[in-house]
């Protein structure tokens, strides 16, 4: 037994020593690459390729090729894309872009952001080419922007107009024989339709028509100004999905020419006049330098993902972790003024207003501008409602004021499926009113009401506040209901529409600092090795898991993520991606 023991430690001894030598030359190989400087030819293009996710700030992980190894996955941050294409708009060297837009992963208020870049891109005089094999809506607004926008003779253009599918879940809960009891304020407050309804209440289509029809009125009316096609005839053949095939979408003027991607090769070689080399993007960056030398910083505080309790994860963000960063902020005399970045659809209740604290803190001793991503809605919102300026994009989705809580009751479930019974004592009328294994009774019902009503007057109290507005006028606007950027800014929730920089032009010019400051980024993301080290297990779980049940992945997802909606939620009824 003990010669066993043995070799099992010594087996394992080795696994470990192998696992941890790997990394350690990763992370030799990685400094050792992150020091050299790429040096970029003269007569190139920068091949921006987005195959990866647009998020917030960039994670770049070298071992994502061996999948359940290779901890998060890498995507391409909105931050370093724009001072990449900022940079080559004035590097001699670099002729022009190269979009491949095969693929495009990210929300409607990042594609403004890019689109908007490339737009200054090109007003430096320089060229820029899309291409795909096929064209999805949100690819195809990016191409858009280009000086020729390229298909391949087989390919497809996807111009077909948005949608919005929402899954319930009423049905599963009734055939498991689990009750659903919720809470909530506000008639627009739809996050718990799900476990409610099998279909959308008349409030919840209502808003998501007009969210809708904005947003895509937006990205068409873009369209036609860069293809220079008018409105009516660009919005008819959307409604009326005209380009099917390649061949329509030459008829229609949405593409320039069919081609293969060979060809359009040498058409960047005829557009620089000679051959020229296509630089990639990971390459490119590191060709550049932006650091600015100043005594004086703006913070950039990004809050991305769900809203949640104590510090969080990667991912999504933590209330006590945000709120010391802005703490921080604050308390750093070197921190002139603060950009509060949201990219969120809301979350715990308790959080939110934990970090709006002292973002309103902030907001009394330096500027504190809030700029707005895809999502700031709900909780994303409360962070914003206090800040000097708020900043959307016009796609921003925004808004949902309100607040809901869920409790589910088991009880049948358990006892009908599997035989389980469940009995109580207590010393006190409410001492197990948080309890899943029966029905709440009506005294305490009413007292987790109440809590909500309460906590929806101080969501509303603040956000009122904090636009200058009664609180009247803010309940017109609030009850739960989901704004565009666009609408927003018409209701008064929100300042101007504007980009990320705008942003950050605001924080400076209202700190005194327009030509003197320098951006610091929070929070910073940890060292490679020690972030693969923590999401090691994680991942390796999560792939096992995805091996497992292939397809039904995702609603096992959206079953775990039920385990956020403790507590009292200003959350964003849905998520809206643009495929």
């Amino acid at each position: 037994m003990n010669f066993l023991k043995n070799i099992l430690s010594t087996i394992v001894a080795l696994i470990i020593f192998s696992l941890a030598a790997l990394f350690i030359g990763i992370g030799v190989l990685s400094a050792i690459t992150a020091s050299e400087k790429f040096v970029v030819e003269p007569n190139s293009v920068l091949h921006l390729k987005f195959n990866k996710p647009i998020t917030e700030l960039e994670v770049d992980n070298p071992l994502e090729e061996f999948g359940a190894f290779g901890g998060q996955s890498s995507s391409i941050g909105l931050v370093e894309l724009k001072e990449a294409i900022n940079n080559a708009a004035t590097d001699d060297n670099i002729k022009g872009i190269y979009l491949d837009l095969n693929y495009f992963m990210g929300g409607m208020a990042s594609l403004e952001e890019v689109r908007a870049v490339l737009q200054q891109f090109k007003d430096s005089g320089k060229f820029i080419y899309a291409y795909a094999e096929y064209f999805s809506e949100g690819g195809y607004y990016l191409a858009s922007i280009a000086d020729k926008v390229f298909l391949n003779p087989e390919g497809e253009v996807e111009l077909n107009g948005l949608s919005a599918n929402v899954t319930f879940f009423q049905g599963t809960l009734e055939k498991f024989g689990v009750e659903a009891q919720i809470f909530r304020v506000g008639e627009y407050k739809s996050a718990v339709e799900p476990f409610l309804r099998k279909d959308l209440s008349k409030e919840n289509e209502l808003q998501l028509n007009e969210l809708l029809n904005d947003m895509n009125a937006n990205m068409l009316k873009s369209i036609s100004k860069s293809r220079h096609m008018e409105f009516t005839k660009l919005k008819d053949i959307s409604d009326k999905m005209k380009v099917r095939e390649a061949d329509d979408a030459i008829t229609h003027g949405l593409v320039d020419e069919l081609l293969y991607e060979d060809q359009v090769l040498e058409l960047l070689n005829e557009a620089a006049n000679e051959d020229i080399n296509l630089v990639k993007y990971g390459n490119y960056k590191s060709s550049f330098s932006n650091y600015k030398s100043s005594k004086n910083k703006i913070a950039v505080i990004v809050a991305s993902g769900d809203i949640v309790m104590g510090r969080g994860e990667d991912g999504n963000v933590g209330g006590t972790k945000f709120a010391k960063l802005i703490r921080d902020a604050r308390l750093d005399n070197s921190v002139k003024a603060i950009v509060v970045r949201v990219n969120s659809p809301g979350g715990a209740y308790l959080a939110s207003d934990v970090m709006w604290r002292e973002i309103d803190l902030a907001s009394k001793s330096k500027p504190v501008i809030a700029s707005m991503s895809d999502y700031a809605a709900s909780g994303g919102y409360y962070l914003a409602m206090s800040c000097d300026t708020i900043v959307a994009q016009p796609n921003t989705i925004t808004g949902s004021i309100g607040i809901f809580g869920m409790l589910f009751n088991f009880d049948e479930f358990l006892e009908q499926r599997l035989g389980i019974t469940h009995d109580e004592v207590k010393t006190g009328e409410f001492s197990s009113i948080i309890n899943v294994t029966r029905s709440l009774t009506d005294s305490e019902k009413e007292i987790i009401q109440k809590s909500l009503e309460k906590n929806y007057d101080t969501f509303i109290s603040k956000a009122a506040e904090g636009r200058g507005m009664s609180k009247e006028d803010l309940l017109v606007v609030a009850s739960g209901r989901v704004w565009t950027g666009n609408q927003a800014l018409e209701k008064g929730l929100v300042d101007i529409l504007g980009s990320y920089q705008d942003a950050i032009d605001i924080a400076a010019d209202k700190a005194g600092v327009t030509d003197d400051y320098k951006l610091k980024y929070y929070p910073e993301p940890k060292p490679f090795i020690e972030k693969l080290m923590e999401d090691f297990g994680a991942e390796t779980r999560a792939s096992f898991v995805k091996n497992d049940i292939g397809d039904l992945y995702p609603y096992l997802q959206k079953v775990k993520d039920l385990k956020k909606l403790q507590g009292s939620q200003a959350r964003v009824p849905f998520e809206i991606e643009i495929n």
